[in-house]
This record gives C-alpha cells, structure tokens and sequence, in this order.
C-alpha cells in the first residue's frame, strides 16, 4: 500500500452563464495555451468559487522583458473583501529577484467592461480561443493602454508585449485571498506546502496551468509536460502561469534555427527536463540518462506522487569551441520526459573586442546613448519529491486447534494464535525546496598606467580597468558566476565588447589587451570622448542552477575631463 499524503482544495460548485462576445482584432499574437481538470471538494475554511479569477497584465519591454508599467488586476468579481494578497509584483519582478511578501492594505482591482472570458477550469474547461482572442480585442488592448497610460499606437508598434498572469481568489485558513500562480508557488515554499495540502488541484493544478506558452519567449520556455496533474513550485515558477500578446507583425520576425539551450563555450552548466507520468516510490523508482557527447548521466531513483512531476537535471561541461550540441534523454520505470531530444547551441561571445584607438580617432556627430538593459534573473526556486516509509504493525492471526489426548483416554484441546506481525505501512510524499541568489556587481577604476588620473577622474585616451564580484547564496545546486560581458558608450553599447575572463571564485576582470605597452587588463577610452559621465555596463551571466541560468545588469561610470594631449608639452632641447 503506497500513501499520498493529499487534502483536496475546496471547491463550491456553482452554475453561471458566460455571454459570448465577438472581438475585433488589435492585430495582436497571443502566445497563450492551457489545460487543467476536475476539482474536488474543500472544507469551510480553504475553498473557492468557479468564477472567482482573473488576470494580472503587465506591460513589458518585447526585446529584454523589463517591465515597462505598473501590474494591473483585472476581474469580473467584486474582489474588495481581499484581506489578504502580495501587492502588484509580476512574474518578470519573481523571477528577477523580487521576493514574495504578503500585506493586508486595500486590495485594488478593475472589473473590465468587456466581461473577462473563464480564466481558471473548474472541470468544465476554460476556452483558450476565447482567451486568446479577448486578450488581442482592439478595445480591451485600448483599455489596457489608458490603464497602463501608455498610448495604444505605442503599445501595439512592436516595442512592448503584455505579460498575462491568472490570478485566483480563493478563502484560505479562513481568509480572502489573491495570488497569482507564480505567488502560489513561492508561499507555498514558504508555508512550508501548506497551500497545496489544502488548495492543491487549484493551486498546483489548474491555476498554473490556466495559462502556459506555445513557444518560447521573453526568456522563459514553453510548457510541454502534462495539462492535468499537480505541477511543483519549480515547474510553476520556471515554466507556468504566464501568457504572452507580442504585437510585431510576423513578417517582420527573422527565423532563425531553433535551440533548447544557449551555453557559452567553457562553461559549467545544468540541462532539465520534467518526469511525470504516475506515481513513483523507492519501490518504483524512475531512472533518467541524459546522453551529451561521449558521456552518459545517470539520474537514479527518482519519486513522486500520483500527478506530480519531477524536475530532473545534469551538470556537465561545454566545449571550448562553438557548435551544436544534441542531448537524448531516457526514461525508464514507467514514466515520460518533457524532452527526448535537446538541442543546445554553444556559443563564443570573445568575438567582437574593440580595435586598436589612434590618436587621430574623431566622432563628431556622437551622442552619449541610453544605456540598455536585458532581461535578468537574479533567483531561481525549485523542489524535489522525496518519500518516506510510515510504519503500521498489524497483527495477522492464525488461529490453530491444537488437540490434547488424556491418560484417561478421553481427547480436549485448545485455540492458539500463531498469528505474526506484518508492517502495511504506507509510502508518504513530501518536498524538499530550494532556492538559489545571485548579487553581483561591477566597479571601474582609472589603469594603474595612468599618470594623471585622480581618483575616479580621468582625461580620455587613456585606460579603465574593471573588476565584476559575485555572490551565490542558498541551498541548492549551483555554479559560480562565470561570465561577463562588457559594452561601452563610445560604440553605442554594441559593436564591439569585451568579454571579461575569471580571475577567481566568482571574480571576473577584462581579459589582457593586446594593444596595451604593459599587456594590461584595460580598455582605452577613445580620444574624442566627451567630458562628463563615462559609463560602462556589464551583462554578468552564466552562474546556472537546474531551475536555469542567473544573471544580473550592471553599471558603473567615471568622469572625463580633458584629453591625454593636456598632458603633453614642448620643452626646449638642451
């Protein structure tokens, strides 16, 4: 006998009628899908009402992801009798780092004048044609813009996307209240799986997978595991309760060749996949192989309950040269993987350093540039089913008659027990959370060449030097950070770069440069550089975990002040 240990989320089955709306198209490209199932009963104190959702949309950058406006929650409830909710965080903030806190202040709310279509199945099924087409309707994109207060033809001209998020209202331990999937993950590690004890086939179930993506986007990948069974907080997080509207026609998209990964040449790295596929306990363990190059990794006994996943990984090494990588995965003991075949694309960024400056170098027409900034992720969270033996000693009898004969010649006899004890004992499931930080940062200084420099002002022509720090804390897998690459104003933060190297343990510098007289770690700075702020920002990457990779933006400046011809001068001969 195998337990699972499981208090179905309450559920108060009620009747209502949706009105079918026809919507006018924004032109947008929804990458939206779902999936979910049935929902049992709950108790008083933890249920929820079908009908009782929403959606939270957030305006974000279409190339880095960065969130370009304040979240907003969209309902057809009167939802003012939340008590209880984490404010208005998007999943891109989650992932970026933010932490997840919960607050009793007033909970804001809009109720959309085009009624929203059923966002959370209660068994019955939630349309994804009609989500999908609600959610690219030029009107409610319009609404969407004056709420955001950003103008609609600049919403829709190719440079944002709507992030869209489900949003449950459910009463839980007695009390109102509203979370996102990616929030019902992150409390859910942090009550300790309190939620999905009480809420899970909603919670872990139809709320994540309300909303998933088609393809992948924005930095986060499209969901190709099960559509009705619990999902763990690493698959919600990494993977679900997300929907994408990108507004950019597609014939101006560029195809390129599809890749599951993109590692960076040299590197330390994790590849995952999810195992579902019913329930595995020591008993029955699932063994996963990942098969890259000329070496197997072997994944032994991996459990999990009945409808829940695994999230399964390997370590292991790029190459040192550029090129593409093809990884088979197997799964034997009865269960299925999210993918069999990955393809990952080993890329060499030490391409593009900048060229040797001249003293006659001229920019006239230059103008300092906005500074960019790429989509980051500074933490990654995730789980792993481990089982428990619970002991239940039960007497088995059996009872024998045992006959006696007297002296007297008559016969008796008497019952005995020779019974014995049998454990049926049954198998409990339980998680075990991780999580994993990143803190980086970078600091310039003038080169230790530099004879006229003054603390951090310095004339340009001459060098900079740079040194990225990193910090990994928590208590899952993980790499050091690894890689760093560098862009400069004077080429518009593109064109060229430098690609620092790792000096130590989560320490990375300019690699030696070859036009330098000392063959210094330094960068010059062009002769015709302004005066004023100079200032260098720093992609830092490549520190992985098997939630994925982190990696952080950063900046930092100097002043300019005068050239190095101010230092040079004509003196006599003697």
């Amino acid at each position: 006998m195998k337990k699972i240990i499981k208090i179905i989320a309450a559920v108060m089955v009620a009747i209502f009628c949706l009105q079918t709306v026809a919507f006018a198209d924004s032109g947008g490209d929804p990458n939206i899908d779902n999936g979910g199932g049935g929902l049992k009963d709950g108790s008083s104190e933890n249920f929820w009402n079908p009908g009782n959702d929403g959606v939270r949309v957030t305006v974000v950058d279409s190339e880095t992801g960065t969130v370009k406006s304040a979240s907003i929650d969209y309902t057809n409830i009167n939802a003012s009798d939340i008590a209880l909710h984490f404010g208005k965080v998007s999943k891109a903030d989650y992932v970026g780092g933010t932490g997840i806190s919960a607050t009793n202040s007033s909970y804001t709310f809009i109720n959309p004048t085009e009624p929203l279509p059923t966002i959370i199945s209660d068994g019955s099924g939630a349309s994804i044609e009609e989500i999908r087409s609600y959610f690219t309707d030029e009107q409610v994109v319009k609404r969407i813009a004056a709420h955001t207060n950003i103008k609609y033809d600049v919403l829709t001209n190719g440079d944002y996307k709507l992030m869209l998020e489900p949003i449950m209202y459910i009463t839980y331990n007695g009390i109102r209240t509203a979370m996102t999937a990616t929030e019902a993950a992150l409390y859910n590690m942090q009550t300790g799986g309190d939620l999905i004890n009480k809420m899970g086939p909603l919670s872990h179930k139809n709320l994540p997978l309300a909303m998933f993506l088609e393809k992948d986007d924005l930095g986060y990948t499209a969901w190709n595991g099960s559509r009705d069974s619990y999902m763990t907080d690493s698959d919600i997080i990494n993977y679900l309760g997300v929907g994408i509207v990108s507004f950019k026609e597609k014939e101006e998209e560029v195809e390129v060749a599809a890749s599951d990964y993109e590692y960076r040449v040299d590197t330390d790295v994790y590849t995952s996949v999810s195992v579902t596929g019913g329930e595995h306990s020591p008993d029955n363990p699932v063994t996963v192989r990942f098969y890259i190059k000329n070496k197997v990794y072997t994944v032994s006994n991996i459990v999990y309950p009945d409808g829940g996943s695994q999230l399964v990984w390997c370590k292991w090494h790029t190459p040192n040269t550029e090129q593409t990588v093809n990884i088979k995965v197997t799964v034997t003991g009865g269960a299925s993987a999210s993918k069999t075949n990955i393809t990952a694309n080993i890329v060499d960024l030490n391409k593009n350093p900048p060229p040797d400056p001249t003293a006659d170098d001229r920019n006239d027409s230059f103008r300092t540039p906005a500074v960019p900034s790429r989509a980051q992720r500074t933490s990654a969270a995730w789980s792993v089913w481990r089982a428990k033996w619970i002991p239940n000693w039960v007497w088995i009898s059996r009872w024998r008659w045992h006959t006696v004969h007297y002296a007297d010649g008559t016969t008796g006899g008497y019952w005995q027990d020779h019974g014995y004890w049998e454990d049926q004992g049954e198998w409990e499931f339980y998680t075990n959370s991780y999580s994993v930080s990143m803190n980086a940062n970078m600091r310039i200084t003038c080169d230790e060449k530099n004879p006229t420099a003054n603390g951090r002002t310095m004339k340009s022509g001459y060098g900079i030097n740079e040194k990225v720090t990193g910090s990994v804390s928590g208590n899952g897998e993980h790499t050091a950070l690894q890689n760093a690459v560098t862009y400069f104003p004077e080429f518009y933060y593109k064109t060229y770069w430098r690609l620092l190297e790792s000096t130590s343990t989560n320490v990375l510098e300019f690699r030696k440069n070859k036009y330098s007289t000392y063959n210094n770690r330094t960068h010059f700075t062009p002769i015709w550089t302004p005066d004023g702020n100079y200032k260098v920002y720093t992609w830092a990457l490549d520190c992985w975990t098997p939630a994925g990779m982190l990696s952080a933006n950063l900046t930092d400046s100097l002043t300019i002040k005068g050239n190095v011809f101010d230092d040079w001068h004509v003196s006599p001969s003697h």
